[in-house]
């Protein structure tokens, strides 16, 4: 006698099981790289540009904290991609437990909030990029390709705000050895503005040996020897 069997009974599908649909597996060659945000219209806008440069590719998308960080710990990402509009204590505490589990993850923040507080508690909290919303897309890939070369990338703009607003006294009581000449406090500005040497050079139609030459000096005249203690004296000398 042949015993009828009912059919399984499917398991309901959790939510991060709807998160993992249409990820992709990424390769050696690519950056790998999960959009968090709760705002669908721009984690799709997001996808779009990725996916038009080459080594690029959103493995995932999150739409909040809890989904970001199982979602790093299941496709492991190269670099987190959040949207901050608001929730500013949220992502701070996102970053650290992403930090604290993934010590190589680059993390970036792209947020509407310029301000200098958030700015600093987000790096402190490992933060590796802060974008404005109102930044480029291009500014966006070099930030992406700074942080995939160990860099920190910070938006000009912020990176004048933090400087200005806390300047280091010993850099602040030391004045130049001999003053600037005009060309020089002009590439002095242009450096303040997180410009490149090969950037400068193509600004004021010169070769970038003669933007480097003008660097050699300014860092003697200024006892600089980085590319910060030039920012700091930029900010000192009221410079941008």
């Amino acid at each position: 006698m042949l015993c009828s069997h009912s059919a399984p009974v499917p398991k309901p599908e959790t939510r991060h099981g709807d998160a993992l649909k249409g990820i992709t597996v990424k390769d050696n060659d690519t950056t790998g790289i999960l959009v968090a945000s709760d705002q669908i219209l721009l984690r799709a806008g997001l996808r779009e540009l990725l996916h038009t440069e080459p080594n690029l590719d959103v493995v995932g998308e999150a739409l909040d904290e809890n989904e970001t960080i199982y979602l790093t710990g299941r496709l492991e990402p190269d670099i987190v991609l959040m949207v901050v509009l608001n929730r500013r204590e949220a992502s701070i505490g996102v970053t650290k437990r992403l930090k604290a589990q993934h010590p190589d993850i680059g993390v970036i923040l792209v947020t509407s909030c310029e301000d200098t507080t958030f700015a600093r508690d987000i790096i402190r909290a490992g933060a590796s990029g802060y974008l404005p919303t109102r930044a480029a897309q291009s500014e966006l890939i070099n930030a992406i390709h700074a942080i995939r070369r160990g860099d920190l990338y910070i938006h000009p703009s912020m990176t004048r705000c933090l400087l200005y607003g806390q300047t280091s006294p010993a850099v602040a009581r030391v004045p130049p050895r001999k003053p600037l000449t005009r060309r020089e406090a002009e590439i002095l500005g242009y450096i303040a503005q997180g410009h490149t040497n090969r950037q400068i050079a193509e600004l004021l139609f010169v070769s970038v040996r003669t933007v480097e030459s003008h660097r050699a000096r300014l860092q003697g005249k200024l006892n600089a020897h980085c590319r910060m203690d030039l920012v700091r004296h930029a900010a000192n000398l009221d410079i941008r």
